[in-house]
């Protein structure tokens, strides 16, 4: 299971390079492969995979959006919430997905609900430090959402469509239920 964690890792870091530059927070394919991570390896692997993707980056790997793609500043600045809270959204979309996907008549929609319940985990960690950051210029928590949120909701609920599509269809020998 390692290795699908570090698996998974590199596919978020990966997920990174592929990005549509915006400010501050930039669009990227990491929200699809962290709720992916949870739905596939489960709560404790999902969380475990980006907390090694995070590592990798603090060590050097260029696999942040934002420059300087690497390093303690990433962590530590502006967008560092969001990166904070892939850890959760892996935990909570894993959890989600084990809870409610077996149990659904229909597990798409489990799912799916366990991709919006981790995109969730990411805007509440991410428009926190965000709104943070921005109030040391003056700028309250409606700034936060209107950089961090707004033009990434729809984006990012296609992501979660798409992880849910894919996690429903991988063999169960892939999936865990730790």
């Amino acid at each position: 299971m390692l290795a699908r964690a570090l698996l998974f890792a590199a596919l978020t870091g990966i997920g990174a390079l592929l990005r549509i530059p915006t400010s501050p927070v930039p669009v990227t394919m990491q929200v699809f492969f962290v709720l992916l991570s949870g739905m596939i390896l489960g709560p404790y692997w999902g969380a475990l995979s980006q907390v090694l993707y995070l590592g990798m980056g603090l060590c050097g790997a260029p696999f942040f959006a934002a420059p300087p793609y690497a390093g303690p500043a990433v962590l530590f600045g502006p967008t560092g919430g969001y990166l904070w809270g892939f850890i959760l959204a892996a935990a909570a979309s894993g959890w989600t997905s084990r809870r409610l996907a077996a149990r659904e008549r229909f597990p798409g929609m489990g799912y799916l609900l366990a991709g919006i319940v981790g995109i969730a985990a990411i805007y509440s960690c991410g428009t926190a430090w965000l709104g943070a950051w921005l109030s040391l210029n003056g700028a309250g928590a409606s700034a936060a959402f209107a950089l961090g949120v707004k033009p990434f909701i729809l984006v990012d609920l296609l992501k979660a469509l798409g992880a849910a599509t894919l996690a429903r269809t991988v063999p169960r020998k892939w999936s865990l239920t730790v």
